[in-house]
């Protein structure tokens, strides 16, 4: 599937629902709890059925996720309980920069 920055997309075996903050130019397989992303609206065509990724986060809401690479970045408008996935590698929490002191 092809990405574009502020594209609005949703899983289709739980509740989690995403925006698009940085996309790569090529084709990715972006995928919650093992079923392919789907765009906002757009009806569900895979069965109901999370599967779990050992050591990886569920999405949580406000959170950003990325590659490792950081081609790919995804904030999370609803959480769910599926991983996310890049080609089959969970994505990773963006940690927060922090501030710089204000002496």
């Amino acid at each position: 599937m092809r990405i574009n920055v502020g594209q609005r997309l949703r899983s289709q075996v739980d509740s989690t629902e995403l925006i698009v903050t940085r996309a790569s130019s090529e084709e990715v397989d972006l995928r919650c709890g093992g079923a392919e992303l789907i765009e906002l609206g757009h009806p569900p065509t895979a069965e109901p059925q999370v599967l779990a990724v050992p050591e990886a986060p569920e999405p949580r809401l406000g959170k950003r996720y990325r590659d490792p690479d950081g081609a790919v970045e995804l904030l999370v408008t609803k959480a769910g309980t599926g991983v996310l996935t890049l080609a089959g590698e969970p994505l990773i929490e963006k940690e927060a920069k922090p501030l710089p002191a204000s002496d």
